[in-house]
């Protein structure tokens, strides 16, 4: 599953009819593995929210790959979730790298069970605290209740400056090359691996 995650003033109010902002979208790949265990995560937790890691790589400036996710311990309500165990994050880490994955932690997902994908202030600051370790964290929200018949309520989150977005700067200057990103086998995509 792709979709772009839009940077500027989008979202919050402006008229962008007289404003022409430059095209700085990122996107998000989510492997159907990665998907089905948020979906099967967030659904086994209603009504609670729950969360996790996403593991995958920042492929270029604009383009960003998970590939699978891990569930987290934590304490959530209906309405926010908050990570409680630094510990097992840096032991589930270890673990990973005695397997000889390659991966990293490329950003986080959680659940909004029924009330779709936005960010509360928790989850600005638990975002805050992922983008103070990496910059480029993403931050996904995803719908169990809301999630049916084959659509996925889903979307992606990055902080950004309020300074900069004010001002129009868009600081990244790069463009994509999407080239780099490596396309499953056939035998991944025979077993669903993809």
């Amino acid at each position: 599953m792709d979709f772009p995650q839009y940077m500027g003033m989008g979202g919050q109010g402006a008229d962008l009819s007289e404003t022409q902002l430059a095209d700085n979208s990122e996107t998000v790949h989510i492997s159907s593995l990665a998907l089905l265990k948020m979906l099967k995560h967030g659904r086994a937790g209603v009504p609670m929210e729950v969360m996790g890691l996403m593991l995958g790589e920042f492929i270029d400036d604009y383009t960003v790959r998970v590939v699978d996710v891990f569930a987290m311990p934590q304490s959530g309500t209906g309405v926010s979730v908050e990570a409680i165990d630094e510990a097992y994050q840096a032991a589930m880490m270890e673990m990973l790298k005695q397997t000889g994955r390659a991966e990293s932690v490329v950003g986080w997902y959680h659940s909004h069970p029924g009330f779709g994908c936005w960010l509360s202030s928790v989850d600005i600051g638990t975002q805050q605290a992922f983008e103070r370790l990496n910059s480029r964290a993403v931050a996904v929200v995803i719908d169990p209740i809301q999630s049916v018949r084959g659509k996925v309520v889903i979307d992606a989150f990055r902080l950004i400056d309020s300074s900069s977005a004010m001002s129009g700067v868009e600081p990244r200057q790069s463009t994509s090359n999407i080239g780099q990103l490596h396309k499953p086998s056939i035998q991944a995509l025979i077993h669903g691996l993809n």
